[in-house]
């Protein structure tokens, strides 16, 4: 089915190509017929992975980003993923980064983006979860039905949430931004991913220096305390890194998030390197995502492997397009990895190829 259609939305400016993909997922999530058509194509084994706290059915998920505001959560399930991470959202509805802003490599096989956050907000999203969980879009929309906790069991598979600040959130004041999250997300999510490492926000970066980054995490370690007692269940925090770290870095942020008591690491993130490429687009400026990521990403995987010694579960993205490429990583240390890019060169039918790989 996807190689009928990858020639068509390859023809489209990439950012209306992923709008188009995500209503068709959302219109065929509503419906049920047609949701349990894409089960049927794309159910995968049940490979139960336990993690964080949490079972989930596969070891492969859906990378943050590919879903920002929750639109299209019922037809992503139906495509065999053993968990989705929604995002990122952010506390306020902001536009992002003026387009174009998106591009698609094919030479590379790779995407570089320059979204910056955009986010219809905690509250949008809180809508949307609510009404996903139900089936009911007017119901999400005014916000009325079931308390939090009953929607969260209503999940077929782990749903995460990544959160991040507010563009015009100063450093110094990330911390409000990062605990309204928690709060509002808490009750509706699995676990949530803690963003401090897209390239796209200026300024976030700078939160992943150990200095910035282990306050930043106690507090919000302190509030899921408060949480996890209201909610009688621990929502598990993990934290997002970029590829872009040195060595020295990247074990300084570890200490931090092992001495802050997150509960997994997410590896990595988007790359502002260039190395490599041969599409036109290479210059643009924005996050690398895609094939040419795989070596890097593999690379921080072996190191932040090797710095947690096995304390916490790792969640491998960046990069892998095969079975080969999973089975490698998971191979390597990690626990569970994350695809994005890889669906969109390789399709929906790459999760049923993984896990039947396994």
């Amino acid at each position: 089915m996807y190689s009928l259609l990858r020639p068509l939305l390859f023809r489209l400016d990439p950012e209306r190509a992923h709008v188009l993909t995500l209503l068709m997922l959302r219109v065929a999530g509503d419906l049920p017929p047609a949701r349990w058509m894409l089960e049927w194509l794309y159910s995968a084994p049940c490979k139960p992975v336990s993690a964080f706290g949490l079972t989930f059915k596969n070891p492969v998920g859906l990378a943050a980003g590919y879903d920002k505001d929750a639109l299209a959560v019922r037809g992503l399930a139906a495509l065999g993923f053993g968990h989705l991470e929604i995002g990122t959202v952010t506390p306020r509805p902001q536009a992002g980064n003026p387009r174009p802003r998106l591009f698609r490599l094919i030479e590379d096989e790779a995407l570089i983006n320059r979204l910056g956050f955009p986010s219809r907000g905690a509250g949008f999203v809180q809508r949307r979860l609510r009404a996903a969980a139900r089936g009911s879009l007017a119901e999400g929309l005014l916000g009325t039905g079931s308390p939090p906790r009953a929607i969260r069991r209503a999940w077929p598979l782990v749903l995460g949430v990544n959160i991040g600040k507010n563009r015009d959130t100063p450093n110094e004041e990330a911390v409000f931004d990062y605990l309204a999250l928690l709060q509002n997300f808490a009750p509706l999510a699995d676990y949530l991913a803690i963003n401090v490492s897209s390239p796209n926000t200026e300024g976030l970066l700078r939160l992943q220096a150990r200095q910035a980054l282990e306050p930043l995490l106690s507090r919000l370690h302190q509030q899921r305390l408060i949480e996890q007692r209201a909610l009688r269940r621990r929502v598990p925090l993990l934290v997002k890194l970029g590829p872009d770290l040195s060595e020295a870095e990247l074990d300084e942020v570890v200490g931090a998030i092992l001495d802050s008591g997150m509960d997994g690491i997410i590896v990595t993130n988007t790359s502002l390197g260039r190395e490599g490429l041969r599409s036109r687009y290479r210059g643009e400026a924005g996050g690398l995502s895609g094939a040419p990521l795989r070596v890097r990403s593999e690379a921080v995987l072996q190191r932040v492997v090797r710095a947690v010694s096995g304390r916490i579960p790792i969640v491998s993205a960046g990069g892998i397009m095969s079975a080969a490429d999973a089975r490698r990583r998971l191979d390597m240390g990690a626990t569970l990895i994350q695809l994005y890019t890889g669906l969109i060169y390789r399709g929906p039918a790459l999760v049923k190829a993984i896990v039947t790989s396994l």
